[in-house]
């Protein structure tokens, strides 16, 4: 312990570190089900459930799991992706979700460092902020171990997959589930909303050209790592927040790449 408090940046790093390469696997496969959305919506829908915990004096991040799951759930029970109405369910959803975070944490006169919540405040981070990493990257590897093959059948074509017996509905909870514990594990890092971030630009990096799911999400998470580790350092350096840090890093990244192969 003596070794750990005198390095302090010891477990931001690896915080850092597993972050930047659990946040882009995850958000390889969520872009290829086409339900990057709905990650969004998670991110949003975590402050209640933070809130109701620190009221109830339960563990925080069990609360925003909780609560970011059950908003996925209720966007996909209101209407279905092939509807028109969708996006827009879903953003009604999201902004709801945050307003009634904010407006619980005076009625119910708790204190949160919003701030922190939101942008990340990684230099702060403890080993409890570490467990929850591990979880979330135990669950992810879970799911990839025994629903991989499912979960290409059902990224390629989800009719098809349901008609051979899969069942789509539970994977995608299953999927949902993973995606609120990467989210919450990684409000230290980057905050529930710089997380975007992590999920979206190092797999537009990864999936260019890639042969495989499995070859995308090792790129992806590749590219992560480093983003997210070049952003630590620039915050150790310059003094200045990490989460924002990363996430410039991740939109110049995206900048750099020839303009042909970013969407590609």
């Amino acid at each position: 312990m003596s070794f750990i408090s005198t390095n302090w940046w010891i477990i931001p790093l690896l915080i850092t570190f597993f972050s930047g390469v659990l946040c882009p696997a995850m958000g390889t496969v969520l872009i290829t089900h086409k339900r990057l959305l709905q990650v969004n919506l998670i991110s949003h829908c975590v402050l209640p459930g933070l809130a109701l915990a620190l009221a109830l004096d339960i563990e925080p991040s069990i609360g925003g799991v909780i609560s970011g799951l059950l908003g996925a759930i209720a966007a996909e029970s209101l209407t279905h992706k092939k509807n028109e109405k969708y996006e827009a369910v879903m953003n009604t959803i999201l902004a709801g979700s945050i307003g009634l975070g904010v407006l619980l944490i005076p009625l119910l006169g708790i204190r949160i460092d919003l701030e922190a919540v939101l942008f990340g405040d990684l230099l702060t981070a403890n080993f409890e902020d570490l467990l929850r990493t591990f979880i979330a990257f135990g669950s992810f590897i879970t799911l990839m171990v025994f629903g991989y093959q499912k979960l290409v059948h059902i990224g390629l074509d989800a009719e098809g997959a349901a008609a051979t017996g899969v069942n789509v509905s539970y994977l995608n909870l299953a999927l949902g589930l993973t995606t609120a514990l990467v989210i919450v594990s990684s409000m230290s890092a980057v905050g529930v909303i710089l997380v975007i971030a992590l999920l979206s630009t190092p797999p537009l990096l990864g999936l260019h050209k890639a042969p495989s799911l499995k070859i995308a999400m090792v790129r992806s998470s590749v590219f992560g790592a480093c983003i997210s580790v070049l952003g630590f350092m620039l915050a150790i350096i310059f003094n200045m927040p990490p989460g924002p840090l990363i996430s410039i890093v991740c939109v110049t990244s995206l900048i750099c790449l020839p303009k042909k192969n970013r969407y590609t």
